[in-house]
């Protein structure tokens, strides 16, 4: 079956500024690296935004109408909701299709129309909570897709796996009480955004592996295979999400990790080992951060080429 990839002209419109690492040539620079015949079988779908409905099965009801509150009025400017993350005009459009990509590649797969998807799209959506906008997330766009499939294809145990840098804490938060969701993180730590220590277990479905600044593969790989791998085994999913965040990059700017293109293809065919055992190989990657374009261009490649193979 056909691996899909889910992506929307509109990601490129949410704007930030010249020296803000979260910019749209991340987009083009993963879009450049999938427009060649290597990954001409993949199945190509452009999302329609998620409805209001759809963002409060996990955000607070009054979160949307906040977001569109503080949007700038003209084209050229941009409103500011913390220190690192900013509004321009279209921002929300983004957002909204950035959700809407996310549930409706659950849709592919549980209609029978891919094998497993990636999300190409932006503003990233982990650090969004249940009711702010924080470190350049607006909406959290997994966390909407486990809620999309628990109601639209009565998915009754849902497993979110967190690879990127930082700790997703929106995620953990939005999920931080319900037995339901399994969230499994890997993160730098101390870093942005100061959560995610491994005592921090929810009702026991919140497994959080911190690494030191520097580590490498080997320490990355132990974290999964000791604890997390096991783990999700255990829980049995119906579907499996993953934030996909290659900042962990040795190359990145943003952290210290040293991570190579070779680590993020081998979690992803732990990770599709996983889906087949237990969730007829629902796997939806949803992209997170990774703001060395090269790096990030060749991790998102390799890890498309192992969804498809």
């Amino acid at each position: 079956m056909q691996s899909a990839l889910i992506t929307h002209p509109v990601y490129l419109e949410h704007q930030t500024p010249d020296h803000h690492p979260e910019h749209a040539s991340r987009l083009t620079a993963i879009t450049e690296a999938l427009d060649t015949p290597e990954f001409a079988s993949l199945l190509r779908h452009q999302p329609k935004p998620a409805s209001p409905d759809t963002v409060a099965l996990a955000h607070h009801n009054g979160h949307l109408s906040k977001l569109e509150s503080q949007l700038p009025r003209h084209t050229d400017e941009l409103t500011w909701i913390d220190g690192d993350t900013c509004l321009s005009a279209q921002s929300l459009n983004a957002a909204l299709a950035a959700a809407g990509g996310a549930c409706e590649a659950v849709d592919l797969l549980f209609q029978g129309r891919a094998g497993n998807a990636f999300c190409a799209s932006r503003p990233p959506g982990h650090h969004a909570t249940y009711d702010s906008a924080m470190g350049f997330c607006l909406l959290n766009n997994v966390a909407i897709a486990a809620r999309h499939a628990q109601l639209q294809h009565a998915v009754e145990r849902v497993a979110i796996v967190d690879f990127d840098v930082h700790h997703g804490n929106g995620t953990q938060d939005i999920f931080a009480a319900d037995a339901s969701v399994l969230y499994a993180s890997t993160h730098q730590q101390p870093l942005f955004p100061g959560t995610g220590s491994a005592a921090e277990t929810g009702v026991g479905n919140l497994i959080n592996r911190p690494l030191t600044a520097g580590s490498s593969g080997k320490e990355f790989r132990a974290a999964y295979e000791q604890d997390i791998f096991p783990a999700i085994d255990s829980f049995a999913p119906q579907l499996l999400l993953v934030s996909a965040g290659f900042d962990g990059h040795r190359l990145d700017p943003l952290a210290n990790l040293q991570l190579e293109v070779e680590d993020y293809a081998w979690i992803t065919q732990k990770l599709r080992d996983l889906a087949e055992r237990h969730c007829t190989g629902r796997l939806v990657c949803v992209l997170e951060g990774g703001y060395h374009l090269p790096a990030l261009a060749a991790s998102v490649a390799a890890v498309v080429k192992v969804l498809q193979h």
